[in-house]
């Protein structure tokens, strides 16, 4: 879930077999046949980069690293590895945006999205962090009518209410959150739900030019940001070890790592059918979150975990089967 450059397999129009429309940059990918066990799979795979991304920030900021830094390597990481990935095969034409308005507006909503987040896990274990990020498809899915003009439906109604019981749940009084993780998850879902309805609006773009756009948006948001608080984060960069810095430098590639392994997923299967595997990365959030800190959540926390999960996985498979459906019906 987190830091998602590619479409939100939750998102209702999210591209399917071949990815959306080409940009002027480049032809759309040819769709390969359908495979959606291989689909599964590298979407897993990209959880597990994706947490590992999580885990990395969380330890090097327990370490002292200022935040503004993690987040301006990650970003400048991811920028300048997936150029190197993309531009020697496409050129430079795949940098070209056909909306780079929104573009922008996208960029800036995962930009805000990765510094709560990260924010977010300085006060909470991962397991729940990631969980309540959990409710972003949920939130987007509810504001769709308003945001994107779609049919209101009372299946999303549903779905988001039940998310929403499963959080609370999860950061119950008495359940040992720190009420300002709590808070600051709760604005982490918000944003990376604005992220997701932004994800519509780039659609007309090669998925590779939005992951550019991703880390071009984040490093210059940062870079400006950087040049105004640099004299404050000195003394903290000044105490970091090596090791530290290794592991942030590792952000990039774990970060970039994760989103191309989404977009790969997404030409094995259509979106749709991957939705529900998303889910999966509370797997790879609770495992290193045990095998590094020896959190692990409580029975009572893994039900919230569960009907999150379930909510978010239930109203992805109802959406597919109304899709499917709904074309047959017609040709009868």
């Amino acid at each position: 879930m987190s830091r998602t450059a590619a479409p939100s397999p939750s998102v209702p129009g999210s591209p399917e077999r071949g990815g959306p429309r080409a940009s002027r940059g480049g032809q759309a990918p040819a769709p390969l046949p359908v495979r959606p066990v291989a689909g599964a799979f590298v979407l897993f795979l990209s959880t597990w980069a994706l947490s590992a991304l999580d885990a990395s920030g969380k330890w090097v900021m327990a370490g002292g690293a200022p935040l503004l830094v993690l987040c301006w390597i990650r970003y400048a990481g991811h920028l300048l590895l997936v150029t190197a990935l993309i531009v020697p095969v496409r050129g430079w034409g795949a940098v070209r945006s056909v909306a780079p308005r929104n573009q922008m507006l996208r960029g800036g909503a995962m930009l805000c999205a990765t510094l709560m987040f990260f924010a977010t896990l300085s006060y909470l274990p991962q397991a729940e962090a990631t969980s309540i990020n959990f409710l972003a498809p949920l939130i987007m899915l509810a504001a769709a009518p308003w945001a994107l003009g779609e049919t209101p439906r009372a299946s999303r109604w549903i779905a988001a209410l039940a998310g929403l019981l499963g959080v609370l749940i999860v950061v119950r009084p008495g359940g040992g959150l720190d009420p300002r993780g709590v808070a600051l998850g709760l604005v982490t879902a918000v944003l990376f739900a604005l992220q997701f309805l932004a994800t519509r609006r780039v659609a007309v773009d090669h998925p590779l030019t939005t992951l550019i756009w991703s880390g071009l948006v984040g490093t210059v948001g940062l870079s400006a940001s950087l040049l105004f608080a640099w004299p404050s984060l000195w003394p903290a960069l000044q105490a970091l070890e090596a090791r530290h810095w290794l592991v942030m430098a590792s952000t990039g590639v774990t970060g970039s790592l994760g989103h191309l392994l989404q977009i790969q997923a997404y030409r094995y299967a259509p979106a749709s059918l991957l939705a529900p595997c998303v889910y999966l990365q509370i797997v790879s959030a609770a495992t290193l979150g045990w095998l590094i800190w020896g959190h692990f959540p409580d029975a009572l926390t893994w039900l919230g975990i569960a009907i999150v999960c379930a909510s978010g996985a239930g109203i992805a498979v109802h959406e597919w089967r109304r899709a499917t459906l709904q074309p047959a019906a017609r040709g009868k």
